[in-house]
């Protein structure tokens, strides 16, 4: 070395080596208990009880990554307008608008019926026009109600059916309109029956609101009867009808917190009916759904607030969800 010293004895030389290797030893031995331990990334089996990778985060009940779906209040599409009816975008009213998520409904038809129209009152003669129902003749369409404010059943049920739309398409639904603001009138309650019979829904469902006097509060559920009589045979329908009408009455509650019907029903928010074209004439399970009075000053606030209205849609498709999934 430039300093002048020497190197060690050989004897010196081999006992380093000898140190050395042992450490190396050592080393590659913690390496592979390591390797073989749980926590490890060598790919070892984990432990009876201890995720494996793909199952480290938390899912919901749809699979997907919890607290990654849309947030509360998040518009939805057309049905998110927070203007009375109007269906066009806004707030969603703080309501995260997922239905229950028993399971996709991928591959279900589900045939959503606006009632009335807003431009049948521009229509008078083409919607007092008969038509056949199966058990006698009634007129094509009505006008529908409206609030003591003016605010038109047929923009109430329009702006629900859509965002009803928006939460079963999410689910997987493929959602078929009888209407959706693209007709001059109508259409005729036959022609609303042969839009659901025609897509072979596995559900569908009439959305309107009541026009009784005031202090009659509350939601009701309208179901078909047993009507057999020209076009008309509900034979098939009557026992499905009562289940998604049951489910609907129930998700209809919880989303809303509004009782069922004070006036009609018995406090059980079902009635049944045999004078409703479109029910009559129905080959698929189907239910008419009043979503409340629009005439008495409670139930009318209710119908023309967006937040309630999301609730309603809400109600609406985990009811459906309910009865297909169930």
């Amino acid at each position: 070395m430039s300093n002048g010293s020497t190197f060690p004895p050989h004897r010196r030389l081999r006992g380093t080596l000898l140190i050395v290797l042992a450490a190396v030893v050592v080393a590659g031995l913690g390496g592979w208990l390591a390797w073989r331990s749980p926590g490890g990334d060598g790919g070892g089996p984990p432990r009876a009880g201890q995720p494996g990778p793909s199952e480290s985060a938390p899912k919901g009940a749809d699979g997907k990554d919890s607290g990654k779906g849309k947030r509360d209040g998040e518009p939805g599409g057309k049905a998110s307008g927070d203007s009375p009816g109007d269906g066009s975008g806004g707030d969603s009213g703080g309501d995260s608008g997922k239905g229950d998520p028993h399971g996709s409904l991928k591959d279900k038809v589900v045939v959503i019926d606006p009632g009335h129209n807003p431009d049948n009152r521009d229509h008078g003669q083409e919607i007092a026009r008969p038509v056949d129902i199966g058990n006698g003749r009634k007129e094509c369409d009505t006008t529908g109600t409206s609030t003591n404010g003016g605010y038109a059943e047929a923009s109430f049920t329009l702006d629900v059916a859509r965002r009803a739309r928006t939460l079963l398409q999410e689910q997987g639904a493929k959602v078929v309109f009888t209407q959706d603001g693209d007709r001059p009138y109508g259409p005729c309650v036959d022609e609303r029956a042969a839009i659901g019979n025609k897509a072979h829904a596995d559900a569908a469902i009439s959305i309107h609101a009541d026009g009784s006097g005031a202090g009659n509060r509350g939601f009701h559920v309208i179901l078909p009867t047993r009507v057999t009589a020209g076009p008309a045979d509900t034979s098939t329908i009557v026992a499905p009808s009562r289940r998604l009408g049951e489910r609907l009455a129930g998700r209809f509650i919880a989303a809303t917190g509004s009782a069922p019907s004070n006036y009609i029903g018995g406090g059980t928010g079902l009635d049944v009916r045999s004078d409703l074209g479109g029910l009559n004439l129905s080959t698929v399970p189907k239910v008419f759904i009043e979503c409340g009075n629009m005439r008495d000053p409670k139930d009318a606030a209710q119908l023309t607030d967006a937040r309630w209205r999301q609730k309603a849609a809400r109600g609406i498709t985990e009811g459906i969800t309910d009865f297909l999934t169930g």
